[in-house]
Order: structure tokens, then C-alpha cells, then sequence
């Protein structure tokens, strides 16, 4: 079969929520993808920050199939020996109490919403069904009716009400919309992107985040990062909350937490908060799996051992100077922290951000645009200096094509 062969099966048979760039691709390994007819190419979205340590990673891989051969799911009906290990091996990592496991992203965001809104109720003594949580214009934490329901964005939340209620939005990166927001004594949390990723890779002003948290603390509201796209060492530090030496009361983690191998979701928080959920009040079939939870430890230690975190920052920068020397009329702005970057595209004699990733894959670079005028690149973070030269050889040919 060929591409077109597969793309045509996939438009009959499967629903029509997503737009992909044409192309179908079948192998995978470390900074490269290849498509059926074994074109290779740079992966510079990473399965939107999955694969951090490259694509199906020998350790990550061995650890998966060998607990594959031994046991996958025992349900939370019963105790299982991978995920006493896993929970005190994530705990000690990120520095906290309690970690509850669950599967993707928005299971978890879902999980940090319940547990906040609990919290409000049996240890600040909100009113019932009165607690509110603060978040973010452009923010996106998935694509439940919950999680829609405090979105900005017209293509996540239009045609699926009536919404959840209890969210305020307030403008991202303003600190007078936050601190107005948090007189009402009813705000339990406050949930935000470190850096807003699918609005585009928004970096918020230094010190916004530490002097969000300290406002939090002053009026005894839950800090709550949602670190599912920018945490596990893509912006240059373990968390991106670490550049601002902030420790959210609830960290959301996801997406590389397993390297892109499954889906591993967690929610980490200290007693105090995590302990107000009891049995029978949340859970999931499949979360804190055996496999799910040795997968998740190597995928930790391989970020640890191959010093990704050091390494992003260091191609960051390198990557964000190179791009700045790139002498195009398309680049409106270039903006990132690590290796999760962006450049906002200015459209030219008709042409926008999906022409100029079109021809990228043409040339070799797979990239995805966002809002209809910003590129997205985020390789894995075993990527090489060499690679990088290479990869920015690609963007500027493809920009002069273009």
C-alpha cells in the first residue's frame, strides 16, 4: 500500500478530528521518522513532546517488552509489584508526597480539577459547589467537556455545551488580572501552562510564574502547573517551573513521562491536598499499570542519564541564534525556551505557516503549524549539534522556496 493508499482508509474509516500533514509514516528512531515509501526525515514535533528521549529508545524498549511478557494489568482491584516501586521512584524524582497515576494528559488535568476542588471544600471550607479555579486565555489542557469548557479557543469549545461551570479566565502573563481575580474568597486554584505550548509557545515575562505563585500563597490558593507538554527536561530544566525555582501544590505530568511508548499521565502532590481523595472517588482501569509504571521509570531515568535537560538548553539556544540569522520575510518573531520553539509566520504572496510545512516535509523536516500562522519545533532532546545545523539548513532552504 501507499501513502495515498492509507491516507484515503484513514478518511473513510476514521472520524475527521484531526488535519495531518500527508504523510504517512511506518518506522521511528531517535531524532528520525520514515514514511511507507522509506523517505526519511527530521521529527521536529516530537508527537507534540512525547518522545523526548527520541523515538523507541533501546532502554525504554527493553523495559516495555519485558514487562509485556510477564504481566500488563491487574486493575487497581489488587496491589501489583511495579507500582509501589514506580510511585516511590517518581515521588523521590519530582520531590513530593503523593503521585496518583492515570493515563493521558487530560485524565490527569481532570484528576488536578477534582483534587483542588476537594481540597477547597474539606480543608479551606469553600461553601459547597462554590469553588472556582483560575486559568488562562489561549490555555489548552485538552479536549474533555470540563477542560473545554474554560477554553478560548472556538474549535475546542463551540457546538459542545452547555459547559462545566467554576472557571474564571484571565488574560495569560498579566499579574494585575490575577491579583484582581484572587479577591474572591471562592478561588480554590489556579491552574496554568508554564509556557502556553499549542497557543504557539507563549513564554510568559520572567518571574511571572514565581510572582503568580506568591500571590496564590498569600490568599491560600492551590498553585497548579500544568506541566504535561513542558515539563520532563523539553524547556532546559526538569520542569519549567524550575527556571523560576517555583514547586506547584499540584504538578500535572504527561506525554514523556513514558518517552512516547504509552499513555502515562500523573498528578504529584503533598499529602495535604492528595490524601483528601478516598477510595472509590477516583481511579482508572488502566492507570498505574505494571508495564505503564516500569515504562515510566526508565523513561525517567534515561532523562537523568543522557543529561536531556542540559542538552535542551544548550540546542536551544543554539537553535534560536541560528534562526535569528536566517534572513526571511516569513519570520515575524522567533521565541522558545529549550527546545520547544517557535517561529509566527508572516504570510507572503499567499502563502502561510501550513505552505511553508509542506514544503518542509518535501525537504526532509516535519514540522505542524498552529493557529493558522505559527511552526512549532520540538525535536527530541537527543538531537546533535550536527542535526541541529542540518535541520536549520532544511527551515532556510524551505523558507527561500517558499
Amino acid at each position: 500500500m501507499t501513502s495515498k493508499d492509507f491516507i484515503e482508509m484513514e478518511d473513510k474509516y476514521g472520524a475527521h478530528n484531526y488535519h495531518p500533514l500527508p504523510v504517512v509514516l511506518s518506522k521511528g528512531e531517535g531524532v528520525y521518522l520514515w514514511d511507507v515509501e522509506g523517505k526519511k526525515y527530521f521529527d521536529f514535533l516530537s508527537a507534540y513532546y512525547a518522545v523526548n528521549q527520541g523515538h523507541c529508545h533501546p532502554k525504554i524498549i527493553n523495559t516495555l517488552t519485558e514487562q509485556a511478557k510477564t504481566l500488563t494489568l491487574t486493575s487497581r482491584a489488587f496491589y501489583n509489584d511495579a507500582l509501589g516501586p514506580y510511585e516511590k521512584y517518581i515521588t523521590d524524582y519530582f520531590g513530593y508526597d503523593k503521585v496518583l497515576p492515570m493515563n493521558s494528559g487530560a485524565e490527569a488535568d481532570e484528576t488536578a480539577i477534582k483534587l483542588c476542588r476537594r481540597w477547597a471544600y474539606d480543608k479551606k471550607g469553600l461553601p459547597e459547589n462554590q469553588a472556582k479555579i483560575i486559568v488562562c486565555e489561549g490555555n489548552f489542557h485538552g479536549r474533555t467537556i470540563t477542560i473545554i469548557s474554560m477554553s478560548t479557543d472556538p474549535d475546542s469549545y463551540k457546538g459542545f455545551g452547555p459547559y462545566t461551570p467554576g472557571f474564571e479566565v484571565i488574560p495569560y502573563n498579566d499579574l494585575v488580572a490575577l491579583e484582581k481575580a484572587l479577591e474572591d474568597p471562592n478561588v480554590a486554584g489556579f491552574l496554568v501552562e508554564p509556557i502556553q505550548g499549542e497557543a504557539g509557545v507563549f513564554v510568559p515575562d520572567e518571574g511571572y510564574l514565581k510572582k503568580a505563585y506568591d500571590l496564590c500563597k498569600s490568599k491560600n490558593v492551590l498553585f497548579i502547573a500544568d506541566e504535561v507538554q513542558t515539563g520532563i527536561a523539553r524547556t532546559g530544566k526538569l520542569l519549567a517551573c524550575d527556571h523560576e525555582n517555583v514547586r506547584p501544590d499540584i504538578l500535572i505530568l504527561g506525554k514523556a513521562l513514558s518517552g512516547g511508548v504509552l499513555p502515562v499521565s500523573a498528578v504529584l502532590a503533598d499529602d495535604d491536598i492528595m490524601l483528601v481523595i478516598k477510595p472509590g472517588e477516583h481511579g482508572s482501569t488502566f492507570g498505574g499499570n505494571p508495564v505503564a509504571c516500569k515504562v515510566a521509570v526508565s523513561a525517567l531515568e534515561v532523562v537523568k542519564e543522557e543529561n536531556l535537560a542540559e542538552r535542551a538548553e544548550k540546542l536551544g539556544e543554539l537553535f534560536r541564534s541560528e534562526l535569528l540569522k536566517i534572513n526571511s520575510e516569513m519570520i515575524e518573531l522567533v521565541r522558545g525556551k529549550g527546545l520547544l520553539n517557535a517561529i509566527v509566520i508572516k504570510p507572503k504572496n499567499g502563502k502561510e505557516a501550513w505552505d511553508v510545512c509542506l514544503k518542509m516535509k518535501e525537504n526532509g523536516l516535519l514540522a505542524k503549524p498552529t493557529h493558522q500562522h505559527v511552526i512549532r519545533f520540538a525535536p527530541p532532546l537527543v538531537i546533535t549539534e550536527e542535526q541541529i545545523y542540518e535541520a536549520i539548513a532544511i527551515i532556510k532552504k524551505t523558507l527561500e522556496e517558499v
